[in-house]
C-alpha cells in the first residue's frame, strides 16, 4: 500500500443522462473511483446499469433537495416538509433546512435506500445532497443500515487527512489546482469530491442562466470532467506512487 491514498468521487449520479456519462468516462478513463446514487432522480434506473456493469464502489446520495429551475425531482414519501408546493423538493439547503420534519426525512431516505436496493445498488455508506439537510435523518439511516456517512455529519463517518472540492474551481485554473493538489498530498488517506458530466443541451438547460447555481449546471462539470482524463494528471499522480481508492476498507470513526 502507499503512503498516500486519494479516494476521487463522483456525485449526483442518476441526475441526469449527462451526469451519468461523465461519471462513467471518469471512471473508465479517468482517476475518479467511487459515486453516489441519488434515488429520486430521473436517470437513476441508467446509473444502476452503469453501476452493475462497471463494479464501480457506490454509495447513497441522501436527497432531500431540488436546487435546478427546470430539472426537478420529488420525494418517494408523503412528508409534507419535504416539499414545496409543486411537490418537488425545497430548491435551497437553507428552506430545507428550516422546514424538514426530521422522522418525516428519515422515511424518506429509508425509501430512497430501498428504490436504490431494488435496482440492485446496495450502498456502502451516505452522504449528502447539497449539505447537512437533516442531522437526526443521517444518524437514522446509519444506524439502520449500520454503514457510515462519508462527512462528520452522522454519528458514524469516515475521517480524511483532508478534504477538498474540485468544481468551484474556474476552468482555467482547475488543472494547475489539481496539480498542486496532488504535489501537496502527504500520507494518509485523502478525499476529492467532483462533478463530472458531459457538455451539450441537458445540463445547459436545466436551470436559468441568471441562477446562481448556473455556472454549477454545465460549466463546472465538464471542466471537472476534463481534468479528471487528463494525461498530466494520471502521470503526476503515478510519478508521486499515489495510490487511487476507495473508501471501502476504511474504518469509520463514531462520535
Amino acid at each position: 500500500m502507499s503512503e498516500i491514498q486519494l479516494v476521487v468521487q463522483g456525485d449526483d449520479l442518476g441526475m441526469c443522462h449527462a451526469v451519468n456519462e461523465g461519471i462513467q468516462q471518469a471512471f473508465e478513463e479517468g482517476i475518479l473511483r467511487q459515486t453516489v446514487a441519488m434515488a429520486p432522480c430521473p436517470w437513476i434506473d441508467e446509473a444502476a446499469a452503469f453501476v452493475k456493469a462497471s463494479g464501480i464502489h457506490a454509495g447513497m446520495h441522501c436527497t432531500l433537495t431540488s436546487e435546478w429551475d427546470f430539472l426537478r425531482w420529488r420525494p418517494f414519501t408523503d412528508g409534507a416538509s419535504l416539499r414545496e408546493a409543486d411537490g418537488t423538493f425545497h430548491r435551497t439547503l437553507e428552506a430545507s433546512m428550516a422546514e424538514l420534519d426530521g422522522e418525516e426525512a428519515a422515511a424518506e431516505l429509508e425509501a430512497q435506500h430501498a428504490h436504490l436496493s431494488s435496482l440492485g445498488i446496495a450502498p456502502s455508506y451516505f452522504d449528502c445532497h447539497m449539505g447537512p439537510t437533516s442531522r437526526a435523518a443521517f444518524d437514522h439511516v446509519v444506524e439502520k443500515y449500520e454503514r457510515p456517512f462519508l462527512y462528520p455529519l452522522a454519528s458514524s463517518h469516515y475521517a480524511f487527512e483532508s478534504s477538498h472540492m474540485l468544481s468551484p474551481m474556474p476552468a482555467r485554473e482547475k488543472l494547475d489546482w489539481l496539480l498542486g493538489y496532488i504535489d501537496g498530498l502527504t500520507p494518509g488517506t485523502h478525499y476529492l469530491c467532483t462533478h463530472p458530466g458531459t457538455a451539450g443541451i441537458e445540463l445547459a438547460s436545466i436551470t436559468r442562466p441568471e441562477a446562481p447555481n448556473f455556472r454549477f449546471a454545465e460549466e463546472y462539470r465538464v471542466s471537472d470532467l476534463d481534468v479528471l482524463t487528463h494525461s498530466a494528471v494520471r502521470d503526476r499522480i503515478d510519478a508521486r506512487g499515489i495510490e487511487l481508492t476507495t473508501v471501502e476498507g476504511m474504518r469509520p470513526k463514531s462520535k
